[in-house]
């Protein structure tokens, strides 16, 4: 039966929650539309990532903070609903202050999220793999830690510290105990460089840790197992799925530039019977045609 037809409780925190508690990592795809989602979900993934770069790409601007609260919400809802997959949701620095935190618990809680990942940058944020961040205090950052702490149901909170590029590996350590101590259930030390930081970092946080598999950026790949075996419980690929559509629609729009038609193109498609498949375009008809044919009379 298609989705929308589905009869569902909110309990993506607890099953994010059951996850993590699992042996193996999760890897965790962006999903930058549902029809994204809908495919890592027929693949076999058991969650899903929304990045702040890839969300505001996706509205033709830059990743430093311009997207709100209410247009996130509107999108993590339409991605929940569609798949019914714990998701995991970039807020940024939390649309604001302290004061502020309370309102993104409550719009991340409605619209279905399992989990937020708040950062202690200062705005406008930047990219976690860019030169010229600035960080608010460690001290800051645990205020609206426990704002969240103090303000949520059951969304979990999953704390991003970029204190490693400005300031080294034993400052992001220190700033993620403080962030454990704050209420945080996770972190997520971004732009790490090495196979020794990865497993330091792992040595010394003892929470669930996410790794960041962002192409183009300061991590080297690495491999989900080798992550695992060092301690890591999630992995992102946060815009992955963008850069790929892009650079295939750069393609075919070329091929249609140049050569007035798309048919070279076009073994490189999904099919029409792939995307109704995909879309359970068929379940449709079958409900309607269910419905119409009941009798009250």
């Amino acid at each position: 039966m298609p989705w929308m037809f589905d009869k569902r409780e909110y309990d993506a925190p607890q099953r994010m929650k059951a996850l993590l508690a699992g042996k193996e990592i999760i890897q965790t795809p962006g999903a930058h539309d549902v029809l994204t989602g809908l495919m890592a979900k027929k693949l076999g993934f058991k969650a899903l990532y929304i990045s702040g770069a890839a969300f505001s790409a996706s509205r033709g601007m830059p990743d430093i903070g311009y997207f709100t609260v209410t247009e996130l919400a509107e999108y993590v809802r339409g991605l929940y609903q569609a798949t019914n997959l714990p998701i995991l949701v970039d807020v940024d620095t939390g649309f604001g202050e302290v004061v502020h935190i309370p309102r993104m618990v409550l719009e991340m809680e409605g619209a279905g999220a399992a989990m937020v990942q708040m950062e202690d940058q200062k705005l406008p944020k930047k990219c976690g793999h860019l030169e010229g961040k600035e960080l608010v205090t460690g001290d800051e950052m645990c205020r609206k830690i426990e704002a969240f702490a103090k303000t949520r149901n059951k969304l979990m909170l999953l704390a991003r510290t970029d204190a490693h590029a400005m300031y080294g590996i034993e400052e992001a350590i220190k700033r993620a105990k403080m962030y454990v101590n704050a209420g945080a259930d996770a972190i997520f030390p971004e732009a790490l460089k090495t196979e020794a930081e990865f497993k330091q970092f792992a040595a010394e946080v003892k929470v669930p840790l996410l790794a960041n598999m962002t192409e183009f950026g300061k991590t080297p790949y690495f491999k989900a197992k080798d992550l695992e075996s060092w301690g890591y419980k999630l992995v992102i690929y946060p815009v992955t799925s963008l850069r790929s559509q892009m650079k295939a629609v750069e393609r075919v729009f070329t091929a249609i530039k140049n050569d007035g038609s798309q048919e070279a193109e076009v073994k490189n498609m999904q099919t029409r019977q792939e995307l109704y498949d995909l879309i359970d375009y068929a379940g449709y008809g079958e409900f309607d045609e269910g419905v119409a044919k009941s009798k009250y009379l």
